[in-house]
């Protein structure tokens, strides 16, 4: 290397934790492959020259996580280039390109200081991401978890195995938890909460809203086999009497989850449970078409003490995307939709 200024000009060097070593930080260590989702482990790093503001910068192109990176490194100074290079030619290269690199970053530290890599970690799917986060140890799935905004966290935790979802959230400082759950559907968070010893769930509950946590608190008092156990109590309900019309325009009002918006619950005048309409249904319906002429049939539901094997029944024979819990004064009280009798199914 040449200066190109007197070396009186130079500074001392200062470390900087928003910096990254080579050595200490990238070879070696694992990181997250955004594009093939997936861990796996840097064994050496591409360097280019680009010419900046009249000066030349090495910057990092991509990472070598195959066999011709680990050869290079193990018989570096060791063994001639030639003999070096013939023994990477007997392996597939492969290379990751490093803007689809994510750090794995346990350190609490170190990991404010990159925050800004784990933009990259929110953009995946939640159910990619648990695959992930299934491969790396206690505490770099503790660094993922609190680098994500607490919706991207909530997805995450409820795609995990519920083992490594307890040991996560029982490490977690009890507000930051509390904020993850208020971001979950009830029943997931109900689920979890089932699965941490009774002291911290009860800690937990004391720090969520009044109104989501005794909408959880009321899940847990049902038998996790049974249709409470399983339902969800937020669905999307309105009077059999409305037009197609007001209810869109009354749907574009409210914060719904439209990825889970697939059926509407209708009532009676009696605030009964009258029907269902599938939103496909409601969509290609004429403007002033009443959801009373758009319930499907039969008309289907199950109490809260059903059995999970009267649901798969009921499921399966009528082919259903959702199916409405009901009281003892045939009230809706929640909803049971496919995805949840699929997590069941496979557990």
């Amino acid at each position: 290397m040449r200066l190109n200024v007197n070396e009186r000009l130079l500074e001392p060097y200062e470390p900087n934790e928003a910096w990254l070593a080579v050595q200490k930080d990238l070879l070696d260590q694992q990181i997250i492959d955004t594009a093939g989702r997936k861990v796996v482990r840097v064994n050496d790093v591409d360097l280019a020259e680009q010419r900046t503001n009249g000066s030349i910068e090495l910057r990092v192109t991509q990472v070598d996580v195959g066999l011709p990176g680990a050869v290079r490194r193990l018989f570096q100074g060791i063994a001639p280039q030639k003999f070096i290079r013939k023994m990477q030619e007997q392996f597939p290269p492969r290379s990751i390109r490093w803007e689809f690199v994510n750090l794995v970053e346990s350190d609490p530290l170190r990991r404010v200081k990159l925050r800004i890599t784990h933009e990259k970690l929110e953009d995946l799917h939640p159910a990619d991401l648990a695959d992930i986060m299934e491969d790396l140890s206690a505490a770099e799935r503790q660094g993922i978890i609190a680098s994500l905004d607490e919706e991207t966290a909530a997805g995450v935790l409820a795609e995990l195995d519920a083992r490594l979802t307890s040991q996560i959230v029982e490490k977690m400082d009890p507000e930051k938890a509390a904020d993850i759950l208020e971001e979950m559907a009830p029943d997931a968070a109900a689920d979890l909460l089932a699965d941490l010893p009774r002291e911290t769930s009860e800690e937990l509950l004391e720090e969520m809203p009044g109104h989501e946590a005794a909408e959880v608190r009321e899940l847990l008092e049902f038998d996790p086999s049974t249709c409470g156990g399983m339902m969800n109590t937020e669905f999307v309900f309105v009077g059999e009497g409305s037009s197609r019309d007001e209810v869109l325009q009354w749907m574009k009002e409210q914060d719904l989850n439209l990825d889970q918006l697939d059926t509407i619950v209708l009532l009676d005048r009696a605030a009964q449970f009258s029907g269902t309409v599938p939103v496909a249904r409601l969509l290609l319906a004429d403007a002033e078409q009443s959801l009373a002429g758009l319930k499907t049939e039969p008309l289907l539901s199950l109490p809260p003490d059903a059995s999970e094997k009267e649901v798969f029944e009921i499921f399966d024979k009528y082919n259903l995307r959702m199916l409405t819990i009901v009281d003892e004064n045939n009230r809706p009280i929640g909803a049971i939709t496919v995805d949840d009798v699929v997590s069941r199914l496979v557990k």
